[in-house]
């Protein structure tokens, strides 16, 4: 067991999880952290969508374009410095807490919802 309180599906049901492609990145000098301004298109329903993530300790600019990622697209959107983050990209840390993202094993069409 975790010490998260137990959820419902209905708290599952609630969150939009969808595939999308990093389609421009960009390092971002404000943020507090080091971290990457990421445009990412989630096809023709929910558009290209802005996020910021602290990913810079795995990646690099040029490894990032046409890589897809799962978000988060139905959090409000949150100002982090200068920057509109609107989705919220997902990842887990690794052994020594650097994020790595959450991705499909296989190219699927972006716009794609988890299940």
């Amino acid at each position: 067991m975790t010490d998260r309180p137990v959820a419902t599906i209905e708290d599952f049901d609630g969150l939009d999880i969808r595939v999308g492609t990093i389609v421009d990145v960009q390092t971002f000098p404000e943020a507090r952290k080091p971290a990457f301004k990421l445009w990412i298109d989630f096809g023709d329903a929910i558009g290209i969508k802005r996020s910021s993530a602290q990913i810079t300790v795995h990646y690099k600019l040029d490894q990032l374009i046409g890589r897809q990622v799962l978000a988060v697209v139905n959090f409000p959107p949150r100002q982090i410095g200068p920057f509109l983050s609107e989705v919220l990209t997902l990842g887990v840390p690794d052994e020594d807490g650097a994020v790595v993202l959450l991705r499909p094993d296989f190219k699927v069409p972006d716009g794609g919802r988890m299940f």
